[in-house]
């Protein structure tokens, strides 16, 4: 593949820091960019994805399908020479990941009732 061909792309933070840009393929796909979310996301960071799945990619409006690849999400006004596509990557945990770690955080309350007869 020519050094041409590939995409630079650059993914935008909740809280409006950038990762990137990295090159990629046209041919790449969705789920191969989150996992590089994953693997290079900033350890400083709190509130990071624990895999894959729990980031959505939004491009032009348009939340990204794991399937797809880099080409055919690409929207024709974005067809700049040399210019880096931005995409938010948005941290997401599932709903039920979330409700089982929030069942493991409350720990179950004890109702206590004593009496003292005098």
């Amino acid at each position: 593949m020519l050094e041409e061909d590939l995409l630079e792309i650059k993914f935008r933070l909740l809280d409006g820091s950038d990762m990137g840009p990295f090159r990629y393929s046209p041919a790449s796909t969705v789920a191969m960019l989150k996992e590089r979310i994953v693997a290079e996301w900033p350890k400083d960071k709190k509130g990071g994805p624990k895999s894959a799945n729990d980031i959505k990619l939004i491009n032009a409006g348009k939340i990204l399908e794991n399937n797809k690849t880099v080409g055919q999400c690409r929207t024709p006004f974005r067809e700049l020479p040399k210019g880096v596509i931005t995409m938010h990557a948005v941290v997401q945990m599932s709903l039920m990941k979330a409700k089982q770690e929030k069942k493991i955080d409350e720990a179950p309350k004890q109702n206590v009732c004593t009496c003292t007869i005098l």
